[in-house]
């Protein structure tokens, strides 16, 4: 797949890398057996639609510059809602310089990814059992991440009411997404200022085996977010901005 790589975007894994995203191929297909992980456990589909869609959503953060701001210092990473470890964990292992907080609020599932980052010895990414709701209002997350990963979590106004509290001003929200519609556009673009943040582009992309449409919707963090988002547990998605 290297070609294919280097063809989309422009850029590829080293050796090391290679061979740490098989040993998480292997992993979720064994705790797949045990925990509802993924339904995505042949080898090309799970590389185009896990590791390649997850690179793909974060390739801004890849082969930075050393002019970039962001380059002169450790990125600071959240992946909301992790699951299986995706995309925070390809994140973990690809992007220089990061540490990387892998969020889930169900305990069997952050147990199977602290045994996967003890078997990859991924030193740079640890585990959080958690809501987005009670972390982004606590003091040791709020404002304190530069970068948050978000992917098929719940609908993408959610998704920034649990991304921008955790983010620091001038930081980043990417979140996943697959079809896009205007309606969605317009939602996001009206809850996205009373949280702090814009909408800095919305990137429409196709995979390159099956050429399935995804998206990807980048939110600067332009502003501090008002003390009462997020709202309590669950009051984001049944009443979403």
């Amino acid at each position: 797949m290297l070609d294919i790589w280097q063809d989309t975007l422009n850029w590829q894994p080293s050796t090391t890398e290679q061979a740490l995203f098989q040993q998480l191929y292997e992993l979720i297909l064994a705790g797949n057996q045990k925990l509802n992980l993924t339904r995505i456990t042949e080898a090309y589909e799970f590389w185009e639609k896990h590791l390649w869609d997850s690179v793909r959503g974060f390739k801004v953060l890849l082969n930075k510059k050393a002019e970039d701001a962001l380059a002169s210092s450790a990125l600071k990473i959240i992946d909301i809602g992790t699951g299986a470890g995706i995309p925070g964990i390809p994140a973990a292992v690809t992007i220089a310089n990061s540490t990387v907080d892998l969020l889930d609020s169900t305990q069997k599932k952050i147990t199977f990814i602290d045994q996967v980052l003890t078997e990859l010895k991924l030193d740079n990414a640890k585990t959080i059992v958690g809501r987005a709701e009670e972390i982004g209002q606590l003091r040791s997350h709020r404002q304190q991440y530069n970068i948050a990963l978000i992917r098929a979590v719940s609908s993408a106004t959610v998704c920034a009411e649990y991304a921008l509290p955790l983010i620091k001003k001038g930081g980043l929200a990417i979140i996943y997404r697959g079809t896009w519609r205007d309606e969605e556009n317009t939602a996001l673009a009206n809850a996205v200022p009373e949280l702090g943040g814009e909408i800095e582009c919305i990137d429409q992309f196709a995979t390159p085996l099956t050429h399935s449409i995804r998206h990807c919707l980048h939110i600067r963090k332009i502003a501090s977010t008002p003390a009462q988002y997020p709202r309590a547990v669950g009051v984001p998605t049944q009443r979403p901005l």
